[in-house]
């Protein structure tokens, strides 16, 4: 155990900061440490463990006795699909007038939905009535979370690379050849006459050009 005075010397000496970490401990408990790059990692580590929380929403879908098959397909489609991002759903049959005499038919419709998305749904709270509402509350089936995750780790892991393997000649194609150590070819000029060669050093291309020079 080190003095305070001796503590803050030794800080001092490395360049560093002094922080307490322990207060409430007797005595209390400092650390020499860089205090920004410690408020950094912290704030980081903080921002990380928020990104793999995992928010649970809950949105209220409504019917009515009387909803037309194809509103309710719409709806029922919508809550499937905010139940495969892992959410709850509130299922509502709203009762205006004398439709509350029919409370029956509500249930039909909740029943029907809680069969059409058993594959997907586990129901949370079953039908109960506040009022002129019944309603109850799906659950994400964890079953099927597990099986959407483990395709999207799937996907999300990268494939192996393969060694890269050269092209096949396709017939007909003339393929390139190395250069040899000869004289340059002649080559052929934009208007089709011949190019002459360019003349290269050494006793033989200066023989060659003595040859084929014009006599006085």
């Amino acid at each position: 155990m080190l003095p305070l005075e001796a503590a803050l010397a030794k800080a001092l000496e490395f360049g560093l900061d002094l922080v307490e970490v322990s207060p409430m401990a007797k005595p209390p408990v400092c650390k020499i440490m860089d205090y920004g790059k410690f408020k950094y990692e912290t704030k980081k580590k903080a921002s990380e463990a928020k990104k793999k929380q995992t928010v649970v929403k809950l949105k209220e879908v409504k019917f009515r006795p009387k909803t037309e098959e194809h509103d309710y397909a719409f709806k029922t489609k919508a809550i499937r699909e905010f139940l495969a991002e892992g959410n709850k759903a509130r299922v509502t049959v709203m009762f205006r007038g004398r439709e509350i005499t029919h409370r029956e038919i509500g249930q039909a419709i909740l029943r029907r939905i809680e069969a059409e998305l058993k594959d997907i749904a586990v129901v949370e709270q079953t039908a109960r009535l506040e009022g002129r509402l019944l309603f109850m509350i799906l659950a994400a089936n964890p079953r099927f979370l597990q099986q959407q995750r483990s395709l999207q780790q799937q996907q999300q892991a990268p494939g192996q690379a393969r060694p890269a393997q050269p092209a096949a000649p396709r017939p007909g194609v003339a393929q390139a050849r190395p250069p040899s150590a000869g004289p340059h070819p002649a080559t052929t000029a934009g208007n089709g006459a011949p190019r002459a060669a360019a003349p290269s050093a050494g006793p033989a291309a200066t023989t060659q050009q003595a040859a084929g020079a014009p006599k006085a």
